[in-house]
């Protein structure tokens, strides 16, 4: 990147390093960047509808995205606090009064002790159908942890 040409070697390291950290990316002394992400994808038929999970794994957390149809339409992100017991969330994209993807981001980062960004695109037909969704997610963890 051209700005990146502009700053000193210092903040070009401090740069690349927080994105290894972010990433899992393996930087090589040379400046090459190799990718260590990791995809899984699972479905599943909830409630007469068919749910898609993308998990995108990264280092210290992971990216969830959950719907029936290709759409980004919200993204929230959690941590934990080493000031409260409960994971910091807060919505990064979407309609603020829907607070799914904050409070599902806010209980897979206490389950995980992770970073986690969830985009949950399902329409709000029926109240139980985020538990099923969750529940899934659980199963999924248990069965593949490897892939969270």
């Amino acid at each position: 990147m051209i700005w990146l040409k502009c700053l000193n070697n210092g903040l070009v390291s401090l740069y690349l390093s927080s994105y290894k950290h972010i990433f899992n990316m393996n930087i090589a002394e040379s400046g090459a960047v190799g990718d260590a992400i990791t995809v899984h994808d699972f479905s599943e038929k909830i409630l007469e509808q068919t749910v898609h999970f993308h998990v995108i794994k990264l280092n210290g957390g992971f990216f969830l995205w959950v719907g029936s149809n290709p759409v980004l339409s919200n993204l929230a992100v959690s941590m934990e606090s080493k000031f409260d017991s409960m994971p910091l969330s807060t919505l990064i994209l979407g309609d603020p009064s829907d607070t799914t993807p904050n409070s599902l981001a806010q209980r897979l980062t206490k389950r995980t002790k992770k970073q986690v960004y969830v985009s949950y695109s399902l329409p709000m037909t029926d109240s139980n159908l985020s538990l099923l969704v969750e529940n899934r997610i659980k199963k999924e963890m248990e069965v593949h942890p490897d892939k969270f």
